[in-house]
């Protein structure tokens, strides 16, 4: 059977593999949307043009390339830097004497670990939310109780104000307690921009000119189906946790990424927010369990915003992440719309 050439590249284009074929000196004979993505450059401007000319490629595949041994031989290349990200990379050498290589978006991969990490982490919200509020919220209320009957009673004016200050932190307790459950959402049609304007004139009432914002915001964002108050509170979480990092710049960048069936299965696209911030950053040893109830780095937090925001983003079908930079940090919210979106709210 004859294949046709054209319709070949016609399957390699719908590919998420990005796919290139050399010759053994290097020269471009082929290269599918996928890896014109990945690599960032055209098909036109690649073909007949050394790979390595026209792209940067790490020392790494250069050096395989080169040297892969002739006939059907493959060497496997992992987490290879490349112009749009992370790739692992097969190398084979084609009976013809070309080579092919195939370019694996590790951002599949890592998504889905963040996925997973979101699932163990609002699992161990709701866990703790059960267990807290049988085995501490009724001896609690006893100790309260307790407390509030020696403040009646006591006549010393320093002993009534310690049964007093017991009172207080035991209210504080039982708050913190009860904003472990899941968030029951009030689910409605909402623009996200007012709800960061909203976000951003609290954070300027509470820390005045200390840190100035910068916008960079996708004006194709569409509406949304979700909760206003929660996702307010998330934002607010997120500004307020930069400027505690002494930042003085924050940058707010929202974007669509589309076709994205990472959060859920079916078509759907996400919006993605970042925010950005040239702070102190958040300790090596606390990045891994950032998301998890009471880890916090600063002496008088709770530990509980980052892991309630996850908590919000994920009954809403999103993400929260976490990356460090060279200075500072970005959180990424990723929230889904369109087909992906249609079980937006459901609580598990």
């Amino acid at each position: 059977m004859v294949i046709d050439p054209e319709h070949l590249s016609g399957v390699l284009d719908r590919l998420d593999t990005g796919v290139v074929r050399t010759e053994r000196n290097g020269r471009i004979g082929f290269i599918n949307s996928a890896a014109e993505t990945y690599l960032l450059i055209s098909k036109d401007r690649a073909h007949g043009q050394p790979l390595f000319d026209v792209t940067e490629i790490p020392r790494e595949l250069q050096e395989a390339v080169s040297s892969l041994p002739e006939g059907r031989q493959s060497i496997r290349l992992h987490e290879l830097k490349l112009a749009a990200g992370l790739f692992d990379c097969t190398i084979q050498s084609t009976e013809d004497g070309n080579v092919l290589l195939e370019l694996h978006n590790l951002e599949w991969e890592k998504m889905r670990s963040r996925l997973q990490q979101r699932e163990l982490q609002t699992g161990m919200l709701e866990l703790l939310s059960k267990n807290l509020g049988h085995e501490v919220r009724n001896p609690l209320g006893g100790i309260r109780g307790a407390a509030q009957m020696l403040a009646e009673e006591l006549e010393d004016d320093e002993l009534s104000t310690l049964a007093r200050l017991i009172m207080r932190e035991s209210d504080r307790i039982d708050e913190l307690i009860q904003r472990f459950g899941q968030p029951e959402l009030d689910l409605g049609e909402l623009d996200l921009y007012p709800l960061l304007d909203e976000a951003l004139d609290l954070l300027a009432v509470e820390f005045r000119d200390s840190v100035s914002v910068e916008r960079d915001y996708d004006p194709s964002i569409p509406f949304i189906q979700g909760d206003a108050t929660a996702l307010r509170r998330v934002l607010v979480n997120l500004l307020r946790n930069a400027c505690q990092a002494s930042a003085s710049r924050i940058s707010i960048k929202t974007r669509i990424e589309y076709g994205t069936t990472l959060l859920q299965s079916g078509k759907g696209s996400v919006i993605r927010l970042d925010v950005m911030d040239n702070g102190a950053g958040v300790p090596e040893s606390l990045r891994s369990l950032l998301f998890l109830p009471f880890v916090t780095g600063r002496r008088d937090g709770t530990g509980l915003g980052l892991a309630l925001s996850q908590q919000i983003a994920s009954a809403h079908g999103g993400l929260l992440t976490y990356e460090t930079q060279e200075q500072g940090s970005r959180f990424t919210l990723y929230l889904p719309f369109g087909d992906g979106a249609k079980r937006q709210g459901e609580v598990h």
